[in-house]
Order: C-alpha cells, then structure tokens, then sequence
C-alpha cells in the first residue's frame, strides 16, 4: 500500500504518545486529547466503513498530578498506582469527547501475555473483531496497574504494532511529537527520511532513544515498531500528532515504512523483535545448522548456558562466532539446562530423570533472528 492510499484504508491502528498528550506541568493536556479525538472522531464520521483502533498512552502521565507527583516514577509500584488513578481519568475524557461526536468507545487493556500466550491471543483478537463489528472504537492500552517488569511491552508504539498484527490492520500510524525520522537530528541539518523500504534503508541513520519526561518511548521505539508492523506486512507511518489529519488523509507527512514482510505469528514477532533475553544457549555448528533449518534445539548440541533464566523465559540463540541467531522460550531452567550440557536424550533421562527428554528449546518456540 502506498502513503497515498491510506484514505481508502478500511482498519487502521492510531497510536499517539504521553508526550502529546500532557502539558508541560504532566498533567492530561485537554486541548491536545481534544484534537486527537476530533480527527479521528470526524474520518469515522466522514467515512463510516473506516474501522479505528485507538492506542492511547497518557495513563500514567495523567496520574502523575491526582499522586501529587512532579514526575514519571523510576520504581514499578508507583507507576502501577499512577496508571491505576490515571487510566480511568484518560478514559473518562476520551469517553465525553467522543460521545459528543455519536463515537461509541470502550477500554482494552493488555499485558504481554494476553498477545503471546495462544489462548489469550485468540481471546484478544475475538474482542477486537466484535467491538469492530459493533462499531465501537477500542481504545487500547498496557495493562501499567498490573504489568510486571520482566513481562512489559515498554511503551505502546510495540503494543500498537502487534494490535495492528493481530487485527490484520491495513495500516498503522504512531504519532507522537516529532514529525518524522530524521537521518540526523534536525538541529545538526537533518534530512527527513520520506519512506524506509527496507531494514537496510535505516543502516547508517542516527536514531536517538531516549522518551520524554512522561513518556517511555522515544524515536528508536516508534522505528522499531514501524519496523515490527512492516516485516508483519502492515505499512506504518510515523509522524507528530499535529499532522494526524494530513497523515490520515494520505498526503506526504512524516516518514512511510512500506510492507516488507508477511504476517508471522505473533508469539514469533514478539521474539525476534520485542522479547528481553534472560540468557544465553551457546550452540555448535551442528545446532546452529538445526534451528536455522528451523529443528528444536537438542541438548547434545549446546556447548554453554548464560544467565539465571527460569523455564518459559526468552534467551538468545548464539553461534560459536558469538552472534546471536535466534531467540526462544526456554523449556527448562539454567541450572537444569546446565546439567544437559552435550549430552544426548537417553543420557538425561538416565541422569535426570523421565520428566527431562533433551529439547531444550521446542521449534514452536524459535524465531530466527535477522541480521
């Protein structure tokens, strides 16, 4: 699809991030939920075959000041009690605005394991698909009030990227305060980058990471969405939310990831693109030639283990020259894992045991990294 047809787009997933959000005192900036909401609110009304998700950050950002906090917490406690105070907050808002345009709009929130976990998964993407069918808006966010650390998505562009996956959107637009990727900070005499083709059309490009003040993400999060949704098959724009209007209206605003893939599990973009390793399994050549023939990964085959993961946690695949070629979910501990070391099925059972059959990590459970 190109920039230029998104006007015929039939879904499409809208992300805009805390930092358009709010005002410069953290708290929930009124004119700028306004003005997201009437343009999406007025495309509904002027095309009412167009199907919208909504990912709203702001939750925690909104109960900074009801906590009489001055800034975005450090510690995971206090960003569950703001996103707690904050999410009904943002929603209350975006419910009164969008009523008065007949817009119907309901909360949906997600962890990482409501869109890796298959049975979840399967749940999430019913609810969507009915909420579509009803013409109800979802508004979607993370789950911040009950999210653990080890299993957070981090900010909502990749949450937006992997709702866009699992509702087959036709496009995904993340918006936040920056109106395009630069190939070098504006300041300094950057160029905008019109459209990213490929992975290697980002090779070179000066990509800052650092979020705002009440915000989590940053440009390197928004290109490593676009980036996610375009190896899905899912173009993606990025662009301010100043520029929502012209972005969704297809004209030549911020910078376009065209398509580049087709659509995977999600389970499996999830670990190529998005899962934080807990470990290390060193590999021989032998296994490496299996897991990129895309076998389960065999305990005979693994020269080293790093790391204190837990049974079910994502570690790095990597090859004798150190590089990483792929990532998957654990099926035993480290400690157990360790003991496997080189040896072959019939020599774990007699070691350790009936429950231990020597797949240390099952095909099902391996995404192939990309270099």
């Amino acid at each position: 699809m190109e920039r230029e047809h998104m006007p015929r787009a039939q879904r499409i997933v809208v992300k805009v991030g805390s930092s358009s959000l709010t005002s410069v005192e953290n708290s929930l900036d009124e004119l700028a939920i306004a003005t997201i909401s009437d343009v999406l609110a007025k495309l509904k009304r002027s095309n009412p075959h167009v199907e919208l998700v909504f990912v709203s950050s702001g939750a925690i950002a909104a109960g900074l000041a009801p906590l009489g906090l001055k800034r975005r917490p450090k510690d995971l406690a206090t960003q569950q009690a703001a996103a707690s105070v904050g999410q009904s907050l943002l929603m209350t808002r975006y419910t009164d605005i969008f009523a008065r345009y007949g817009v119907t709009v309901s909360q949906v929130l997600l962890t990482v394991e409501d869109l890796i976990a298959q049975d979840r998964y399967t749940n999430v993407h019913r609810q969507l698909e009915r909420l579509l069918d009803l013409g109800v808006m979802p508004i979607v966010n993370e789950n911040d009030a009950v999210a653990t650390a080890e299993l957070k998505f981090g900010d909502n562009d990749r949450i937006a990227a992997l709702v866009a996956h699992t509702v087959k959107a036709d496009a995904l637009v993340l918006l936040s305060d920056v109106d395009a990727l630069y190939d070098k900070h504006p300041d300094e005499g950057g160029v905008r980058v019109h459209t990213v083709s490929s992975p290697d059309a980002l090779e070179g490009l000066s990509i800052g990471a650092a979020g705002s003040a009440v915000g989590s993400g940053g440009m390197a999060t928004k290109v490593m969405a676009a980036s996610l949704a375009a190896a899905s098959g899912i173009p993606a724009l990025v662009t301010s939310a100043s520029k929502a209007r012209e972005a969704l209206a297809g004209q030549d605003v911020g910078t376009w990831f065209y398509a580049t893939g087709t659509r995977r599990s999600t389970r499996m973009l999830w670990l190529e693109h998005l899962a934080d390793a807990r470990g290390a399994i060193m590999l021989d050549a032998g296994a490496v030639a299996a897991v990129k023939r895309r076998n389960s990964l065999l305990a005979a085959g693994i020269t080293g283990v790093e790391g204190a993961f837990e049974a079910t946690e994502p570690v790095n695949l990597i090859d004798m020259q150190g590089t990483v070629i792929a990532r998957g979910l654990a099926a035993y501990d480290a400690a157990s894992m360790r003991s496997m070391v080189g040896l072959h099925s019939r020599e774990i059972i007699d070691q350790l045991g009936d429950e231990f059959d020597g797949t240390v990590v099952h095909a099902d459970n391996i995404a192939l990294v990309t270099s």
